[in-house]
């Protein structure tokens, strides 16, 4: 059997990473091509390593571009590899440019498609990443979900596709990756305490990439007056702002430092979807600056609690930690750490 992995952004990685290492363990080809539709080449090193992926089978170098011309030249790149691979099947993990060109080309192909990572709806078609998930499960023939409502969403649009309840690739490596995550012990090289310290993380275009933006710093910077806020900032928004006082501005972190630092610390304030099941496993309280999630089973059990797109409510974020925190920790169903296996079985089957 050969399995081609098509992967664009840092968090395509992580979800991927253990059905890789998982196919790679039953002697399945597994074949890594990278779009390079987020690709800086330290920050990618970093992950690849850290996950021990090593370097993908195929780059492609899209580059940066706005996603319908990324989608073009990941289709015009892609076609004529998958032609040469011949594989069984193409997985496409999360929401990104990437997963709908890859969904789009195997199709065109008459390849088998899997989307890992399917029937997720935050029912705002004015998000990309929706418009995205919605048209992989109409091509997708293989749908791994991990969450129940992803399967009544599925049925409801009457996807084609076989669903299979695999559980949560994202949850397989931080459980992999624990003993070292706890080793970085990140916030003590800030000079932080376990449990001291809010984790900010922004990059959605609402916030940063428009009047929203000044508002939020604000509201960080008076939080801060209250506990210690840490925000790694990507390269493109630390352009757009200066210093904000009393908030500790850092680069962007690798996996390990990152999950060091959500795993100590009292609460994550974040618009990143993939963070809100971090949290969720991990149990801490989790804040998040939108109106909708395509994970509404975090908030169901309480880990995480929806802003809003309003600024002004980070202003409650101590009393809402300290709500969430008095609530019993509950794990969804099959984010154990076995779902890469889940996924194996079903693809061997």
């Amino acid at each position: 059997m050969r399995v081609v992995s098509v992967v664009g952004t840092r968090p395509n990685l992580i979800k991927m990473a253990p059905v890789a290492a998982e196919l790679a363990r039953r002697g399945v080809e597994h074949v890594l091509v990278h779009t390079g539709q987020h690709y800086d080449a330290e920050m990618s090193r970093v992950f690849l390593d850290e996950l021990g992926i090593g370097d993908p089978d195929h780059e492609l170098g899209v580059g940066a571009a706005p996603p319908s011309e990324q989608t073009g030249r990941i289709l015009e790149r892609l076609a004529p590899l998958l032609r040469t691979l011949v594989p069984d099947i193409v997985l496409v993990p999360g929401d990104v440019t990437s997963t709908l060109a890859g969904a789009v080309c195997a199709s065109q192909l008459e390849l088998r498609l899997g989307h890992v990572e399917a029937g997720l709806r935050s029912f705002d078609r004015s998000m990309p990443e929706e418009r995205n998930r919605i048209v992989c499960d109409q091509l997708a023939d293989e749908l791994f979900i991990h969450s129940p409502e992803a399967a009544g969403n599925l049925a409801r649009e009457s996807a084609p596709g076989r669903v299979h309840d695999v559980g949560n690739t994202m949850i397989d490596t931080l459980v992999a990756l624990g003993e070292p995550i706890a080793a970085r012990q990140a916030a003590a090289g800030l000079g932080l305490t376990r449990g001291s310290f809010i984790l900010v993380t922004l990059h959605r275009p609402a916030l940063v990439d428009g009047p929203l933006l000044s508002e939020t710093l604000a509201q960080l910077s008076e939080l801060a007056r209250r506990m210690p806020v840490v925000f790694p900032v990507h390269p493109r928004t630390r352009a757009r702002i200066g210093e904000v006082p009393g908030v500790h501005l850092c680069p962007p972190l690798g996996y390990l430092d990152f999950l060091s630092l959500v795993t100590d610390a009292r609460g994550v304030l974040t618009d990143s979807g993939g963070i809100q099941e971090e949290t969720t496993y991990l149990g801490i309280p989790c804040l998040t600056l939108r109106s909708t999630t395509e994970r509404p089973i975090t908030v169901e059990l309480g880990t995480n609690v929806l802003l809003g797109l309003d600024p002004a409510r980070i202003a409650e974020v101590p009393a809402l930690i300290e709500q969430i925190a008095a609530r019993p920790h509950r794990i969804p169903p099959g984010w154990d750490g076995f779902a890469a296996r889940r996924i194996a079985d079903v693809l061997l089957a």
